[in-house]
């Protein structure tokens, strides 16, 4: 009975010692992480004055895409936050671990949203979040957002804007959260044909954050490929003055330069931005330069029928529909000079007379004709000479004073009209 006994403590005492390694070993840092764990803390942190801080000590921007057909502002943000859960916390004491990572779904985590996105989506970075030994946790997120944001594209291709990028947490009033936003930086600022200059974080108030994102558009290409070619046509319709009046060569070269122009504008059609409230000043230039081209085509087409027979067709008035009485009488004499050169008859010399006063009525017609049509043709140029010089300065002037315009004038557009 008492070797019993004695086996029963042996036992017991075997027990006890095999209870306390158990407990050495969920001291661990993957036993803590389970532990915490099991708390199963998946609502948000309730303090006693119900508003959760939310830090954000840093946000890395960046631009993926800049529609300027539906004006919108496509971009990337990669946060870190931090915020505090007292009951994840532990005794350093009886886990001797200053941190563990536990998985993401697990606890609680903050959802931070664009205000004006139109599109707005927040993913992890990652599946584990960094858990602090006095309850605060730390983790990386990605929300991908489409701005709703009108940029200002009068002065395209030289358009530059400001678009803000609205951050907020799920609700900023009652039992909700309060963002307290450190720093934001760019990263990669060169995205297609615009690029940002630089990001800044600003606030309205307290609770209205947001990220001002500075655009510019890079016009090398657009200007390459929507401005050049329309001062190079309007060159090359001056230019083409240089060819005579006659023969139809100019206006054949002249119809060519405005059919192609027409095709040029179907063809970016889809290529120049969209209208806005500050609508593009590059498609009135199009219209200008389409309005001047078609103008000096008429202008060409009616200097040409001047320089021809002296009269303009759009005119009832005109000088060519006065019959010249001289050239129908020098007609008739010519006519009488044939008929009496055809008839080979014995004649006086008062007949000879007569014939050689009909010739020379005859020449005389011929020259008065001649010098009319001399007249006409200089009148005509002269006139063809002044609309070059009108046309030219007046194109060049224009062409100036646009990019002026595209360059310099300030188009004002509120970004801020989604909030109320």
């Amino acid at each position: 009975m008492l070797r019993f006994v004695r086996n029963w403590k042996a036992l017991f005492l075997l027990s006890l010692l095999y209870v306390g390694c158990g407990d050495a070993v969920c001291t661990s840092r993957r036993c803590l992480a389970e532990m915490l764990i099991k708390k199963g803390l998946l609502s948000q942190p309730q303090t006693e004055n119900c508003t959760h801080v939310i830090k954000v000590p840093f946000i890395e921007y960046q631009t993926l895409a800049v529609n300027t057909k539906d004006l919108r502002l496509v971009n990337r943000l990669l946060a870190t936050i931090e915020w505090l859960d007292p009951d994840l916390k532990w005794n350093t004491s009886d886990y001797d671990y200053e941190d563990v990572v536990l998985p993401v779904e697990k606890v609680w985590t903050p959802e931070i949203l664009v205000t004006n996105g139109i599109v707005s989506t927040m993913k992890h970075n990652s599946k584990d979040l960094l858990v602090l030994s006095d309850g605060t946790l730390r983790h990386s997120v990605v929300i991908n957002a489409e701005v709703n944001c009108e940029v200002n594209l009068f002065n395209y291709p030289f358009a530059y804007d400001s678009c803000p990028v609205a951050i907020q947490s799920w609700s900023d009033t009652g039992c909700g959260s309060k963002l307290v936003i450190t720093t934001v930086y760019s990263a990669d600022g060169s995205q297609g044909n615009w690029q940002t200059e630089s990001v800044e974080l600003q606030n309205k108030s307290d609770s209205r954050q947001y990220i001002l994102v500075n655009l510019r558009i890079k016009p090398t290409n657009p200007f390459v490929t929507l401005l050049m070619p329309s001062i190079l046509i309007l060159l090359a319709d001056m230019v083409s003055f240089a060819l005579p009046l006659g023969g139809g060569e100019r206006n054949g070269f002249k119809v060519t330069l405005v059919l192609s122009f027409t095709v040029f504008l179907n063809i970016l059609n889809d290529i120049l931005p969209g209208d806005s409230s500050c609508s593009p000043i590059i498609r009135t230039h199009f219209c200008i330069c389409l309005v001047l081209l078609v103008f000096s085509m008429l202008v060409s087409l009616v200097l040409t029928r001047l320089a021809k027979d002296g009269s303009l067709i759009f005119f009832c008035g005109s000088k060519g529909t006065v019959p010249d009485n001289t050239g129908i009488k020098g007609q008739k004499e010519h006519e009488e000079v044939k008929a009496d050169v055809s008839v080979v008859q014995i004649s006086s010399p008062e007949d000879d007379g007569g014939m050689l006063k009909r010739v020379v009525n005859f020449l005389e017609a011929v020259d008065a004709d001649t010098l009319k049509k001399d007249r006409d043709l200089k009148f005509a140029n002269h006139l063809d000479k002044t609309f070059f010089w009108f046309y030219s300065i007046g194109g060049t002037t224009y062409f100036i004073a646009m990019i002026i315009v595209m360059v310099q004038y300030r188009c004002v557009v509120n970004h801020f009209e989604f909030w109320y």
